[in-house]
């Protein structure tokens, strides 16, 4: 019984049992995909770092169906990226993956655990901290280092230098570059996600 109730609370049944939830996925995991090709950068941050709002139907469907279904979203969309608009070879689109899964993944767990709004917000505050963290990671061992491929150091902590005189290195660009920009994006999506989910919710809870 325990067993079950966990499963429930993870959206391993309604993620991987049900029908009706997979069609739901499939169709939030391509309005993912067209949000991830809208992008545009915030003048604060370096230029590379763009903003998008590919993350909402990915945390819409982690709260309705569960984390699951929300991290699976956002594999989803990430494979149709690779697929038709990549220019990196897939690493964009895998670290798009990670940093996004590393933020629905535990918000909509928290959430899950007990679903109230005050959840809601504690779920997104942690999945943004989550997002900055892992964010970090990825940008300092898989995007830095492949597009110092095309790309000299130099120039890409340059583009952090434009907009903040305290990038000097990778590893400032980083920390003060990568790591806020990642915070904003996650209180962003969080924020619009709060906004439309008691609308959308009811379709997507329907049977």
């Amino acid at each position: 019984m325990e067993n079950t109730e966990r499963q429930k609370t993870l959206g391993f049944k309604a993620t991987l049992s049900s029908t009706n939830s997979m069609v739901k996925m499939a169709i939030l995991s391509v309005m993912a995909y067209v949000l991830m090709i809208i992008d545009f950068p915030i003048p604060i941050f370096p230029a590379f770092l763009k903003l998008d709002l590919s993350d909402v139907p990915a945390l819409i469907g982690g709260f309705a169906l569960g984390p699951v279904a929300g991290v699976i979203i956002q594999m989803v969309k990430a494979f149709l990226h690779f697929m038709t608009n990549s220019s990196t070879g897939g690493v964009g689109s895998f670290a798009n993956f990670l940093v996004g899964s590393a933020l629905v993944f535990p918000a909509a767990y928290i959430y899950h655990m007990n679903k109230t709004r005050k959840n809601a917000m504690i779920g997104i505050v942690v999945g943004a901290i989550s997002m900055a963290i892992v964010g970090a990671i990825a940008n300092i061992y898989i995007l830095i280092p492949f597009y110092a491929n095309f790309m000299p150091i130099d120039a890409i902590v340059e583009m952090g230098t434009a907009v903040n005189s305290r990038i000097v290195d990778v590893p400032t660009l980083v920390l003060y570059g990568v790591t806020p920009f990642n915070l904003f994006k996650g209180i962003i999506i969080g924020a619009v996600t709060m906004l439309i989910y008691k609308n959308i919710a009811p379709l997507l809870k329907s049977k």
